[in-house]
């Protein structure tokens, strides 16, 4: 079996190689620049605006797993050009050469696009891909933690100075990478349980996370006590201001993210879980945040 992967040098894409190269399953993987042999990996030069590399990407595979993405961009074209424009032509790639089977990544943020650029071009994406004609399965992960991520990194950073400010109301879902990295190949085989289904994977735990305990559980992941400020809308459209000011092009809060962060509930819906004979969450949330939070002090992150 060879599964053309997108995506595969980012966060979510370097946990499905480790994945990958524990079950022994050849990869076809995009990657804009040159990247170091790995075994059982196939390198294609090229990104999702190159209609040639897409071609010898997806020929021949047995499935795509789309992971590549936009999740931060200055301006709404930027979400546009990755998710939604990237998308269409790796869907007709696929179409084209005859794929037969498609699994997208997607995002939660995708259940309400009024609320973002990002989480409206994801919508657009999932459309793209529904309407292929192709055997798909999309899966909105919500946040994801874990090894290598540089987003929820940041509270892990503010956590080790003693304070974790968190939206003043809502709760959200949680998933560990490994976990989602499992999810994705064990929905490549086809079947009437998961095709043309949206999934919303998480880590089991009932009723989800408070933002105020996600934190504190941050706070324990790192051996502190943290004091933790609900910041209002406001608040996070000032800091986003501040943020934007520091960092430019690489700001973490920006205008638009707090657009789905001050939204009260981005907890996975129990009745689009994954099948459970195909997969169920191995990583209890606070054990691999501890995990997680180890990982960055060994690799000098913290």
């Amino acid at each position: 079996m060879t599964i053309a992967i997108t995506g595969a040098t980012g966060f979510v894409g370097q946990a499905v190689l480790d994945e990958a190269a524990r079950q022994g399953i050849e990869v076809r993987a995009l990657a804009r620049s040159r990247q170091k042999p790995r075994k059982g990996v196939e390198w294609i030069a090229g990104d999702l605006g190159n209609k040639a590399a897409l071609a010898r990407l997806v020929k021949g595979a047995e499935a795509v797993i789309h992971i590549a993405g936009v999740v931060n961009a200055p301006d709404p074209a930027g979400f546009e050009a990755g998710n939604v424009t990237g998308t269409l032509a790796l869907v007709e790639a696929a179409v084209r050469t005859g794929v037969p089977r498609f699994v997208h990544v997607s995002s939660l943020s995708a259940r309400e696009p009024k609320l973002s650029a990002y989480g409206a071009s994801k919508r657009r994406g999932e459309k793209m891909v529904a309407a292929s004609g192709l055997d798909w399965t999309i899966v909105r992960p919500p946040a994801i933690y874990g090894p290598r991520d540089t987003e929820m990194f940041e509270l892990f950073r503010m956590a080790k100075w003693g304070v974790v400010a968190v939206p003043e109301e809502g709760r959200a879902s949680m998933i560990h990478v490994a976990d989602l990295a499992r999810l994705l190949f064990a929905l490549v085989p086809t079947g009437e349980d998961v095709t043309h289904r949206i999934f919303e994977p998480d880590d089991g735990r009932p009723g989800c996370w408070k933002h105020d305990d996600l934190a504190k559980a941050i706070g324990w992941a790192m051996g502190r006590r943290v004091l933790v400020p609900r910041l209002s809308r406001a608040m996070l459209l000032r800091g986003a201001q501040v943020d934007g000011f520091l960092r430019r092009g690489k700001a973490k809060l920006t205008p638009d993210r707090v657009g789905y962060m001050t939204h009260p509930d981005w907890g996975c819906a129990r009745a689009k879980a994954p099948p459970e004979g195909r997969w169920k969450p191995q990583i209890e949330t606070r054990e691999g945040l501890k995990a997680t939070a180890a990982w960055y002090r060994e690799n000098k992150w913290l």
